[in-house]
């Protein structure tokens, strides 16, 4: 059983190395269950915001369409793995924004859409996600946007992609996303481990009437 005890007791960089753009190693040591002292290796993000409590938004956008509603979804490649990565629209929070404004902002400049923001059905703070806790203390939230097809600013969706950044965008009926992806995997694609987590789990609502 996991104890309360465990407790971080100091963090150091992981090399003499100057500053990252986006990611910095860290050594960190802590106390563990037992009260032995160990270490491990991780990541930070550089980027997040003064105030901000996550650093980083995954954008759920639903294309409200005649046919059904469609999840929309982003091709690029991940040098990390060396494959074209099926995955959410996503982002940095800027200083000065709001995870919403960011998902917003996200959005449009990586797609075009323009979206809006979904609240959060339990009417309190959205949880705070963290994607790979064994290797980086990164965290975001999951954002919900729906965009309206009959808005004249998405009749037309140009992205604006900044210099470096290869986005292919295309969208998926939400009911056929989870055999989309082991399709588009056995195709060669990799598929992002948000949208591989998100997919089984409608799957598993259909499976369980719930």
């Amino acid at each position: 059983m996991a104890s309360k005890t465990a407790k971080v007791t100091g963090r150091e960089p992981l090399s003499s190395e100057k500053k990252k753009n986006w990611l910095n190693g860290r050594r960190i040591t802590y106390r563990d269950e037992k009260g032995n002292q160990r270490s491990w290796e991780g990541t930070r993000r550089t980027t997040k915001p003064e105030g901000s409590t996550v650093d980083a938004i995954q954008i759920v956008a639903v294309l409200e369409k005649a046919t059904g509603p469609e999840l929309l979804l982003e091709k690029q490649f991940r040098p990390p793995v060396d494959k074209i990565v099926v995955e959410l629209p996503a982002g940095l929070v800027d200083a000065g924004e709001s995870p919403e404004q960011a998902a917003v902002r996200e959005l449009r400049e990586e797609t075009g859409y323009v979206g809006t923001v979904i609240q959060d059905r339990s009417g309190g703070a959205r949880p705070v996600l963290h994607s790979s806790p064994a290797s980086s203390s990164s965290c975001n939230y999951v954002i919900h946007l729906k965009i309206d097809l009959n808005n004249p600013e998405n009749q037309k969706p140009k992205a604006q992609l900044e210099d470096g950044e290869f986005i292919e965008c295309f969208s998926v009926p939400l009911k056929d996303l989870y055999m989309e992806c082991r399709a588009l995997e056995t195709q060669g694609y990799a598929i992002d481990g948000k949208l591989g987590t998100f997919a089984p789990g409608l799957e598993m609502a259909k499976m369980w009437h719930v």
